[in-house]
């Protein structure tokens, strides 16, 4: 399992991803799952997964290697020749579906779950800045204003902070900010995710500089995030009445227990 998340608000695009890929109390790996689909002059297209592992390296292969031209004598079709953002995620799924079709039904004769989910953010030139969520099948939705993230993985735990503190108009580091505290609530709920985790912050505004980092376990700031997050949460809460019908516990009669006389 893995937690993925991708936010687009007015002043960016933001795109945060775990490393974790398995988990137990002695087997814990790290694989990259936040990855450069194509980067020159005039496009930045970028993915990140969740889900099969062995789905999600196939698919990155024929990304990379490209797909096959529709019609014969084309070149590959590759992430470096799309003309928009929507045809950059037609292209991904086109890829999960070859996939699944190729490598589906041996994993599923053995149990295994092939089960997997993109997300696949970017711009392409002049046009603005796009983020899709491409699933197992090879459909995909488009984020959208009115729900400014997009998740993949183990989405439950970090989606409550999301749900109540993003909006479109966000600051983009404001909203790095909430992305990274969803990701705290989400490792201290779930052992199948954790640190480090890889992000990219691309602005709107492209005179400013795409941001790229890896938070590792032992990084200053997440480390004072979660800790003043668990502070704030606890001060919070005491600040909240104490439900007024619990009162009844105190104020009900306590009956008197007496014994049988001989």
């Amino acid at each position: 399992m893995t937690y993925c998340v991708g936010i687009l608000v007015r002043d960016g695009l933001i795109m945060v991803a775990d490393t974790r890929t398995n988990a137990g109390i002695d087997n814990i790996s790290v694989y990259r799952k936040l990855h450069i689909l194509a980067e020159s002059e005039d496009r930045l297209i970028v993915c990140a997964s969740a889900g099969n592992l062995s789905i999600a390296q196939s698919v990155l292969g024929q990304l990379g290697e490209g797909l096959p031209p529709l019609e014969v004598g084309d070149p590959p079709r590759r992430m470096s020749d799309v003309p928009t953002m929507f045809r950059a995620a037609q292209l991904v799924g086109e890829a999960v579906m070859g996939v699944g079709r190729e490598l589906g039904p041996a994993l599923h004769s053995a149990n295994v779950d092939a089960g997997i989910a993109f997300l696949v953010g970017g711009r392409i030139g002049n046009s603005p800045l796009a983020l899709y969520l491409v699933y197992e099948a090879g459909n995909f939705i488009e984020c959208l204003p009115d729900c400014p993230f997009l998740q993949i993985g183990a989405t439950q735990y970090g989606k409550p902070i999301l749900d109540r503190a993003l909006r479109y108009d966000t600051p983009l580091d404001e909203a790095m900010k909430v992305a990274l505290i969803s990701f705290d609530s989400t490792i201290r709920s779930n052992l199948s995710v954790g640190l480090p985790l890889d992000l990219i912050a691309i602005p709107t505004d492209r005179s400013r500089p795409v941001i790229r980092r890896r938070i590792e376990t032992d990084d200053i700031y997440f480390r004072d995030l979660s800790a003043r997050w668990s502070m704030l949460l606890q001060e919070s809460r005491a600040t909240i009445p104490d439900p007024p019908f619990m009162a009844e516990l105190s104020t009900r009669a306590v009956p008197t227990i007496t014994g049988n006389k001989g």
